[in-house]
């Protein structure tokens, strides 16, 4: 959800009112020249001081300001809709895309170079960009979209001094779990045997009932596409509750994931295992520990917003269980 909160006053106090799509005139909001502070959830946005998206302009990424430039004189606001991944803007040494021209992709402080004070046009590829007057993000700023080619800058031009491109706010990640297209191997092994002997005519009891304790343990994995778009840092949770009759190898239902990170986790508990407490007569009784051990892996589908734009792309969960300790018992005849 790409969203602006606006208050009138500073550190979000007063009255505050909630926007998902431009306004180009805060009048018809009865929200005119009163901003003070604000906060941006996804894309950036950007304030004007006059209506219709005109008069002295600042942007905002998404994160929360507690004051404000333009402080109640912020009269339209509009957000940022381009797909702002691998950004790319042509500077121009003259207005309508003329002279010199320099390509960027990157923040960049135009002082250190030959295009300092030197750009009357542009155009963007891909994203958008804010160009400052001054170093440092510093003085005015204009913002160049994908969408509007700017043929002259007007007061604007040979002030350009640095630029840097505008980024997306945090992706919104959905993890669908393809349980179609799982693959499952399931095992037992013997973990443990204890034998009892009876040679004599009558029924014979262990002195006290045994009880055995064993440690039983699930890992979950998950595994990123070598492809990958998702950003370092990023965090989303898989829901790993099983299809219907096969939660026996899952504690929990949620999976966090986060990029970078530690991808997986372990949880151990312990089970008790009760042995009988009586010999049939002539018969040697074997007790065998069984653990049944499955390992799941199965294909994740992961449909990753950021901003406007939208992509799918796979990762892989896999659950090795070992939780399931069941007792064997097996008499023979002496």
């Amino acid at each position: 959800m790409n969203k602006i909160i606006v208050y009138e006053q500073i550190n979000f106090g007063g009255i505050g009112k909630e926007f998902t799509s431009s306004v180009p005139n805060l009048v018809m909001e009865n929200f005119n020249d009163c901003i003070s502070s604000l906060k941006v959830i996804g894309n950036p946005w950007v304030v004007y001081t006059d209506r219709n998206f005109s008069g002295s302009q600042f942007v905002y990424e998404e994160g929360e300001y507690p004051t404000v430039e333009f402080n109640d004189r912020i009269s339209s606001l509009e957000v940022v809709t381009e797909d702002l991944t691998y950004p790319q803007i042509t500077l121009y040494e003259h207005d309508k895309f003329r002279g010199r021209s320099l390509i960027l992709t990157t923040e960049t402080n135009l002082v250190y170079g030959s295009f300092h004070d030197v750009a009357s046009s542009h155009k963007v590829q891909r994203g958008a960009w804010v160009l400052y007057e001054h170093i440092n993000r510093q003085g005015a700023q204009m913002v160049a979209r994908a969408s509007h080619d700017l043929p002259n800058y007007g007061w604007f031009n040979d002030r350009v001094s640095h630029v840097r491109p505008l980024k997306p706010g945090k992706s919104i990640i959905k993890a669908e779990i393809l349980w179609d297209k799982k693959e499952e191997h399931v095992k037992s092994i013997t973990i443990d045997s204890i034998c009892g002997l009876n040679k004599g005519e009558h029924e014979q009891s262990f002195s006290t009932e045994l009880f055995k304790e064993y440690t039983a343990s699930v890992t979950d994995n998950f595994s990123f596409s070598n492809s990958t778009q998702i950003s370092w840092g990023t965090s989303f949770s898989v829901d790993v509750g099983m299809v219907k009759g096969e939660q026996n190898f899952s504690f929990s239902n949620t999976f966090t994931v986060e990029r970078g990170g530690s991808n997986t986790r372990t949880e151990r508990k312990s089970t008790q295992i009760t042995l009988p407490t009586k010999i049939a007569p002539q018969t040697k009784l074997t007790v065998n520990v069984l653990r049944k051990e499955v390992d799941v892996k199965v294909p994740v589908k992961l449909t990753i917003q950021t901003g406007y734009n939208t992509h799918v792309e796979f990762g892989e969960y896999r659950c090795q269980s070992g939780n399931s300790i069941t007792a064997e018992f097996k008499e023979e005849k002496i």
